[in-house]
């Protein structure tokens, strides 16, 4: 199915690396705004790996790992899974979580999180389908005031 696809942390990111990011943005989320600067120094900051999923070269899907560590040992989160419309249905979603759970047991992750709304039915199955558990737990977030 994703024949031709190459998963791979992202070193560098060059102009049309970054617009093809842009591109893929309102996919992931309708209120995202695309800083240029945000998403280079996401490239350059200890703990954080942004996974590219690549056609013939070009960005067609993109995930991100972030690791960090606590008292009760190294954990990692997963944030921003997404493909490009023209490439769904291809596997791309599968190989980036695949590559991403590789490089969690490399870095020797205590646990690995991702979140998603109940409502996608379809990305739930296929991250369980790659050893993500339900867990019994209220996701609670704060929003600072943006001052």
């Amino acid at each position: 199915m994703a024949d031709h696809i190459e998963v791979a942390i992202v070193e560098s990111l060059t102009d049309n690396d970054l617009q093809q990011v842009e591109a893929l943005l309102p996919q992931l989320s309708t209120g995202a705004t695309f800083v240029r600067e945000r998403v280079q120094s996401m490239v350059d900051t200890p703990g954080v790996d942004l996974f590219a999923a690549r056609d013939g070269g070009r960005i067609v899907g993109m995930a991100t790992l972030v690791t960090f560590p606590l008292v009760t040992g190294w954990r990692g989160i997963v944030e921003d899974v997404v493909v490009s419309d023209q490439a769904r249905g291809r596997g791309i979603a599968r190989l980036l979580l695949t590559e991403i759970t590789a490089e969690a047991s490399r870095k020797r992750l205590r646990t690995l999180d991702l979140t998603s709304r109940p409502s996608r039915e379809s990305a739930l199955r296929l991250y369980e389908s790659v050893g993500f558990r339900p867990r019994e737990t209220n996701v609670l977030r704060y929003s600072p005031p943006l001052n």
